[in-house]
């Protein structure tokens, strides 16, 4: 397969004599909201953003086919989710053609339209919105042109994969797309968000709704062209990057100001002809082969200054609690204090959340060619146009002299070092004249990518005698903001003073009828170079609301499952979890070991937790709605924990494609049970440990347990964000089946074995 070239499709379509096309007329994107994450830029493109494009003989600006084709584009990118197939879905169903007749062209800078980074599960809830539009613009405009041709009301035809007929069964005229638009330029404007569109009724999909299989799949089992890893380009050399020695940490005085000197005469020996790179503390090397720029990152002398110690955070709770901090009040509804004084039961619980990883098991890569003053990037962001913005920053070029041409990379679910990795190859490149491929180690990836955050939360909440709810405390702490990009740090361009962002209130709202609550975010720099992880700080916020739910059901008597049900207010919710414990067979009052072990002393327990992931500034919205049951035992003498079997209901609204929604809760389910028992992050006085696998384990195929998944499609419902919302349970769940098991509440993740035999000990 060909590389991509989405700088010769955008003009090819703006001048096809045989076109609609459904465009926006650029404008500069919005500013982020103040503490949220994002670059702000006055950038303009010179041309319309395409969304839709109708062509006939499509062989001239996409591979398949002649006669006709549809193209549409999404400024939002395919992590390795199947958002590419479901976008297709959508205009597919929507301009009413076969999805074999489709491209779908994602994440391109110089192609598809600013729509922001890819994260908070928005792409089918949110991003796809405009692109339905303007599926169903151009889908009525061609009916139009068929009614006037035949003299016809346009509700007298019908339309069935893009060709145009009579509803009356005796006329058998007929035209497809191809045809009506033949010697025809035709630009439609999007309708603005406010202007009704003709949709088609849900009762009418064909298309949504059903199992299409992937459309990445195919090239991706062939070893076709699919990742950034696989870019090669003439003329292309190899380059490595050489950190400074402190590893995760991105914010001091120090930052940018490490280097002493660089011993270019200690890598003159090596083949390859090798180049040295270096400004400010930013240090890379360039030789004709890969093995060559190996071997010349580890042979390259360098003299570093000694850099300050690391923050300890042996004791995480204590070093988040002491960081630095501005409480921002959320939620102050009745008086919590006085309330709590007078209950029957008040608990107070800290929860603590770890650094964690993305570990994405291929580490970054990028391909950069800097040539006549243009910059052209092969990338697997998740952020092309605020990537592009920053590049931008850091060169001085002109964001109109900067392509990002987006491939599929190893995964990331946030910010890991994939954007990165293109500055370190444009510096590169621009250096040493040539394209340049850049690949991080594995120990520069554990190290530098921006982590999980570390997360604390102090939960007080109060029922009366008869067990209902009354009151809940909340405050939250998250150290964390959007991790510039290294290059930006290392050479001076930006000052390693980290912005505080305001995070940490994903999802900080209690789910259950509290008459007095009282919500806090206390918003704070980063320790450690951090940024967002799968479920943001929702995940963690939820492990405590629902830990603690699960704990004052315990108080009251009370069944857990029948608990929640009786203390929530969203019948969706209610619907969701009655659901998801009749599936997974859920027994009320009837508890598991609880500490007591069986015969050969193994403890068995039960868990159920909910959660809606609610994300973007406070206070948010939402995205799906998810339920876990899971059955584990313990193995009381070593403490190992084994899960059996997990339930997990999700209401996703209109789904897509319930096989792409399937698919992405199990991987919801597998990451989110290696981040609860096995991932987290070690540091040492330099600043991250945990270098490879062996430091940093995660889970493996022989402990995966059985996963059943119970969707629940609600077709005439908006699509919700799928992504992330089943990771954010699956915590709490955890540790609610381990309170059963154990008869010990766990307060901490991950679970691992050692936490678990401390908790038995006592």
């Amino acid at each position: 397969m060909p590389l991509p070239q989405p700088h010769h499709l955008s003009p090819a379509l703006l001048a096809h004599p045989d076109a609609l096309l459904v465009v926006r007329e650029p404008t500069a994107p919005p500013k982020p909201a103040p503490g949220q994450p994002g670059t702000a830029t006055d950038y303009v493109q010179a041309t319309p953003e395409i969304f839709v494009a109708v062509v006939a003989d499509g062989s001239r600006v996409s591979e398949g086919g002649a006669g006709w084709r549809v193209l549409a584009f999404n400024g939002h990118v395919d992590l390795g989710t199947g958002i590419r197939t479901s976008l297709a879905q959508i205009v597919a169903e929507e301009i009413d053609v076969p999805m074999a007749r489709l491209d779908m062209v994602l994440g391109h800078t110089n192609a598809a339209p600013n729509q922001g980074p890819t994260i908070a599960s928005a792409s089918i809830q949110i991003s796809a919105v405009p692109l339905r539009r303007a599926a169903a613009q151009a889908r009525e405009h061609l009916m139009q042109l068929a009614a006037e041709r035949w003299n016809l009301p346009r509700d007298a035809l019908r339309v069935r994969d893009g060709v145009v007929r009579p509803r009356s069964n005796d006329d058998p005229r007929q035209l497809d797309y191809g045809e009506l638009l033949a010697g025809q330029h035709i630009r439609l404007t999007l309708a603005p968000p406010d202007q009704p569109v003709r949709l088609k009724p849900a009762s009418d999909y064909r298309i949504v709704g059903q199992g299409v299989a992937r459309v990445d799949i195919p090239a991706k089992a062939t070893g076709e062209l699919s990742f950034v890893h696989d870019v090669r380009v003439p003329g292309m050399r190899h380059g490595r990057v050489i950190r400074p020695p402190h590893p995760g940490r991105d914010a001091g005085d120090f930052i940018g100001h490490c280097l002493i000197d660089v011993d270019q005469d200690s890598v003159a020996h090596l083949p390859g002809n090798v180049q040295v790179v270096a400004q400010g503390d930013f240090i890379g090397v360039v030789a004709d082969r890969e093995e060559q720029a190996i071997a010349a990152m580890r042979t390259l002398k360098v003299r570093w200054k000694p850099v300050p110690p690391a923050p300890q955070l042996d004791d995480l709770a204590a070093a988040i609690r002491t960081n630095p901090s501005k409480a921002r009040p959320l939620i102050e509804d009745g008086d919590v204090d006085a309330v709590c004084a007078q209950a029957a039961t008040h608990l107070r619980r800290t929860y603590v959340w770890p650094y964690q990883m993305h570990a994405s098991i291929g580490p970054s890569c990028a391909v950069a060619d800097f040539c006549d003053g243009r910059l052209t990037v092969w990338t697997g962001t998740q952020n092309p146009h605020m990537l592009r913005t920053d590049l931008d920053r850091l060169l001085k070029l002109g964001e109109g002299q900067i392509e990002l041409i987006r491939l599929e990379a190893a995964g990331c679910y946030g910010r890991n070092c994939a954007d990165d990795v293109c500055a370190d190859a444009a510096l590169l490149s621009r250096a040493v004249g040539a394209p340049v491929r850049v690949q991080l180690t594995r120990e520069q990836e554990h190290q530098w990518e921006p982590k999980g955050t570390g997360q604390l939360m102090d939960v007080g909440a109060a029922i009366d005698a008869q067990g209902e709810l009354l009151a809940y405390d909340f405050a939250v702490r998250y150290p964390s903001n959007d991790a510039p990009l290294l290059a930006l740090l290392l050479t001076g361009a930006i000052p390693g003073e980290p912005r505080t962002l305001e995070m940490g209130d994903r999802t900080a709202a209690p789910p259950y009828r509290y008459a007095n609550r009282r919500v806090v975010c206390h918003d704070m720099p980063p320790i450690v170079r951090s940024s967002w992880l799968r479920g943001v700080s929702a995940l963690p916020n939820s492990f405590a609301h629902d830990c603690m739910i699960d704990e004052l059901a315990e108080a009251a008597g009370a069944d857990p499952v029948d608990y929640r049900l009786r203390n929530l207010d969203d019948a969706r919710a209610v619907a969701l979890i009655d659901a998801t414990a009749k599936h997974a067979g859920w027994q009320p009052r009837t508890p598991g070991s609880r500490g007591k072990p069986d015969g050969d002393g193994v403890l068995h327990g039960r868990g159920v937790a909910y959660a809606r992931y609610v994300h973007s500034k406070f206070p948010g919205f939402g995205a799906a709605w998810a339920a876990w049951v899971i059955d584990l035992s313990v193995d009381a003498a070593t403490g190992r924990l084994r899960v059996q079997r997990i339930v997990v209901g999700q209401d996703t609204g209109m789904v897509i494609n319930p096989d792409g929604v399937r698919h992405q809760i199990h991987g919801n389910v597998v990451q989110t049970l290696s981040r609860c028992l096995l991932e987290k992050v070690d540091f040492d006085q330099a600043g991250v440990s945990s270098r490879e696998w062996g430091g940093y384990p995660i889970i493996g195929f022989k402990d995966l347990p059985a996963i059943d998944v119970l969707q629940m499609p609600r077709q005439d419902e908006p699509p919700m964000g799928a992504g992330e919302s089943a990771s954010v349970p699956g915590p709490a769940a955890i540790a609610n089946a381990l309170f059963d098991a154990t008869g010990r509440r766990f307060y901490e993740a991950p679970f691992t074995p050692e936490a678990v035999r401390a908790a038995l000990a006592g």
